[in-house]
């Protein structure tokens, strides 16, 4: 499918990307780029064979590469924008991997003064608490799905190509506005790791005192699972999409000051009416997996 592929960023994401690719032989050589301090990292995806050669050097490492992938955190992917433009080449692939899109696409317009029209914004539904290429798996994207968010100006030819690049790793595509994707992923993703986050925040506080994690139970280890997730990437994450975010805290937070009263006014079938209600919401969930 390609000459060669290039991974910027080779860690969970990226080198699963990588791993995923050469599986399904969809390229002949993978290479990877990333900063100096990055250098061991990248020499230990050589060593586990996630990628053939690698370099700090940006244009080094997308030479002759026909397809290019940005599996940053959301935060770094102007500077890398910015570092690729005077690289780009009209008949290459480019892709990113984040979880959010209209900061990445506002990303892209402040360098390009014109929307390049090979770039497709992608973000793959699936990952782990566990980070870094030691963590890479070559099935991470079978049978999850996969948002592409094209734009006005993206060739049509470029969206197949990155359509039928991600299916042949078993992912289930959709196309999908940059609005909508956000929104989406600010309820069902974003949300419920700020969540984990803050549940663990607290918790951990009074664990100082109370001994509170040498009796948690697995429930709490289900709940707080995606609290291991990368800091850094998640950081960028949520500054990139708090305008989404926002609003879904300011609703939550209506919602258990809901469960609070109607603890304190002793409401019982309001309260069991409240828990059935989430009950049968996330069997509707699950049946829809299936």
């Amino acid at each position: 499918m390609f000459n060669k592929v290039c991974i910027i960023g080779v860690g969970l994401i990226g080198g699963s990307i990588a791993r995923a690719a050469r599986k399904q032989n969809l390229c002949q050589n993978i290479s990877a780029f990333g900063r100096e301090q990055d250098l061991d990292n990248l020499q230990r995806a050589k060593e586990l064979g996630v990628i053939d050669s690698y370099s700090s050097v940006l244009s080094e490492a997308v030479m002759d590469a026909d397809c290019v992938i940005i599996a940053t955190p959301v935060g770094a992917m102007s500077l890398i924008f910015e570092q690729l433009q005077p690289l780009w080449s009209k008949h290459t692939l480019y892709m990113d991997a984040g979880s959010t899109k209209a900061s990445v696409v506002a990303a892209l317009k402040t360098v390009f003064s014109d929307i390049p029209e090979n770039f497709v914004p992608a973000h793959p539904i699936a990952g782990a608490e566990n980070s870094g290429v030691d963590a890479a798996r070559d099935d991470l994207y079978f049978g999850k799905r996969l948002i592409l968010t094209p734009m006005t100006e993206t060739a049509p030819e470029f969206i197949q190509l990155a359509q039928d690049f991600w299916q042949k790793f078993g992912s289930n595509v959709t196309l999908m506005e940059i609005e909508q994707h956000d929104a989406v992923l600010a309820a069902t993703s974003h949300l419920p790791h700020i969540l984990a986050f803050s549940l663990v925040n607290f918790l951990g506080k009074k664990d100082e005192t109370a001994d509170i994690f040498k009796y948690a139970a697995g429930g709490f280890k289900d709940f707080t699972r995606i609290a291991s997730s990368d800091p850094t990437m998640w950081l960028d994450i949520c500054q990139a999409n708090k305008e989404q975010i926002i609003p879904l805290i300011e609703q939550l937070c209506v919602e258990l000051n809901g469960v609070k009263a109607k603890l304190e006014q002793d409401q019982s079938q309001a309260l069991f009416d409240s828990f059935s209600y989430a009950n049968q919401a996330r069997q509707r969930f699950l049946d829809q997996q299936k």
